[in-house]
């Protein structure tokens, strides 16, 4: 069996991507009963979200001079803790992207540097063969000029 036809990286990946779910669901509930996670981390991105959201569709509507309410805190923590699990999903699963393309970006450099050197070997190799085959056409040479300088032997 080959070892490189389950590359394990991979699989590493999907694990964690998998386990992502789980663990923003754990940090979710934690974030909905923890009154400092509801207060810092929870309330004000959903607020800020819900701004957004019900300003443009206003602004889609035609509304242009109304002003919004804020959710109240029940709702605004369930989508706040709603947006923190959705950010965690996304920012695992972008590192695992980040991770996966460096990884196959090493794999691509360390192959193009494997062609470089067998490129530069070949041609160090064809170079000594373009000398040898010098030498060699060269002895030749010396030899038939030898055998040209030897006397014919005469016809008796």
């Amino acid at each position: 069996m080959v070892v490189g036809a389950f590359p394990i990286a991979k699989l590493l990946y999907l694990g964690v991507r998998q386990m992502s779910k789980p663990v923003a669901n754990r940090i979710k509930a934690g974030a909905r009963k923890s009154e400092f996670f509801k207060n810092y981390v929870c309330l004000p991105p959903a607020q800020l979200y819900h701004w957004i959201e019900m300003r443009t569709k206003m602004r889609i509507m035609g509304f242009r001079g109304s002003t919004i309410k804020p959710l109240n805190e029940e709702a605004a923590a369930e989508l706040g803790a709603e947006l923190l699990g959705e950010a965690i999903i996304f920012f695992v699963g972008g590192g695992c992207m980040v991770l996966e393309y460096s990884r196959q970006a090493f794999n691509s450099r360390r192959k193009e540097e494997e062609l470089n050197e067998t490129i530069t070997s070949l041609q160090t190799q064809l170079a000594e063969l373009a000398l040898t085959t010098e030498t060699l056409d060269a002895q030749l040479r010396e030899v038939n000029r030898q055998l040209l300088s030897f006397p014919l032997p005469s016809k008796k």
